[in-house]
C-alpha cells in the first residue's frame, strides 16, 4: 500500500503495510515482492521483515520466501471473532449435517462482512468464500441481514455507495436496498437470490449477544437451481436461536416466534 498523505507512515503503518501485502492468491512472498506491494524501500522492508520473523509474525521458507506466520494465528485466536466461533460451532456442525450443504458464520466490518467460519460438503455448491475472507454486505445473506441491524449511521453510509454488482441479480438501488433490510428487521431471516453467484441462493438470519444486540449472522448457501429456500428457513432460524441461547441473548430464552 502506498501512502499518499503528506505525513510519512509511522512504524506501526509500515508493519501493517508488511501484513496486508499477503493475500490468498499471494501467501508466500519474496522481500522484492513485499517491498513492491508495500511501497517501502528494499532496506526498510528487509529490517522490518527480519524482526517480524525473529518474533514469529512471519515465516522463512526454504525457497526465501515469506508467509505469515503461527504466532500472529495465535494472536488472532484471542480475537472475539474467535470465541464467538467456538459458540457457534455445535449448531452450525448440526445445521451443516442436517443439509450437507454450505454453512457459513459472519461478522460485519462495513461495508463488508468478514467470515469467521464456513463448513463446506465434498457436493455442495461451489461459493466465493472462505474463512477470514471479506464480500461486500449488501450483496450476501450475512450481510444483509448484519446490516440490517446495524446503527443508522453504518447503514446510511453503505446505501450511500457505490454499491459493487455481482451478477445481474446484486442489489445496487439504494431505495430497493432500503426496502430489503426493511424486511429482514421484519421476518428475522433472508433469502439472498443468487447475488454473489448465479450458481448459488443463501438463507441468512441474526444472531444475538448477551444485550440482546445483534453480534454476526449464520447463513446456508445452496444451489439456485431446484431448491426451494423457505423450507430451509426454520432450520436456520433454530440454529442461529441456539448460538444466542449460547451467548447469553435475553430473547433467545422467550418460545420461538417461528
Amino acid at each position: 500500500m502506498r501512502h499518499t498523505s503528506a505525513k510519512a507512515p509511522s512504524v506501526v503503518d509500515r508493519v501493517l503495510d508488511v501484513f496486508g501485502a499477503f493475500t490468498p492468491d499471494r501467501p508466500s512472498l519474496s522481500l522484492s515482492e513485499l517491498s513492491r506491494r508495500t511501497g517501502l524501500p528494499l532496506s526498510t522492508t528487509h529490517r522490518i521483515v527480519g524482526e517480524l520473523a525473529r518474533r514469529g509474525a512471519l515465516e522463512r521458507q526454504e525457497d526465501g520466501q515469506y508467509r505469515v506466520g503461527l504466532w500472529l494465528w495465535e494472536i488472532a485466536s484471542l480475537s472475539h471473532g474467535m470465541g464467538l466461533r467456538e459458540a457457534a460451532m455445535p449448531y452450525l456442525e448440526d445445521l451443516y449435517e442436517a443439509t450437507h450443504e454450505n454453512v457459513q458464520l459472519a461478522v460485519l466490518d462495513a461495508p463488508e462482512v468478514v467470515y469467521v467460519e464456513r463448513i463446506s460438503g465434498r457436493n455442495a455448491v461451489s461459493i466465493l468464500s472462505r474463512v477470514g475472507s471479506r464480500l461486500d454486505a449488501h450483496a450476501t445473506g450475512v450481510g444483509l441481514v448484519l446490516l440490517a441491524h446495524a446503527p443508522a449511521e453504518v447503514q446510511e453510509k453503505v446505501l450511500a455507495g457505490p454499491l459493487k454488482a455481482y451478477t445481474p441479480k446484486t442489489i445496487c438501488a439504494p431505495e430497493q436496498l432500503r426496502r430489503v433490510l426493511a424486511d429482514v428487521r421484519r421476518d428475522g431471516f433472508v433469502i439472498s437470490d443468487r447475488q454473489v453467484e448465479l450458481v448459488s441462493l443463501s438463507v441468512a438470519a441474526p444472531v444475538y449477544g448477551h444485550q440482546d444486540s445483534v453480534v454476526a449472522a449464520i447463513s446456508i448457501v445452496v444451489p439456485a437451481a431446484g431448491t426451494e429456500p423457505r423450507t430451509l428457513v426454520p432450520a436456520v432460524r433454530a440454529a442461529a436461536r441456539g448460538i444466542s441461547r449460547r451467548l447469553g441473548a435475553p430473547r433467545a430464552t422467550r418460545q420461538p416466534d417461528f
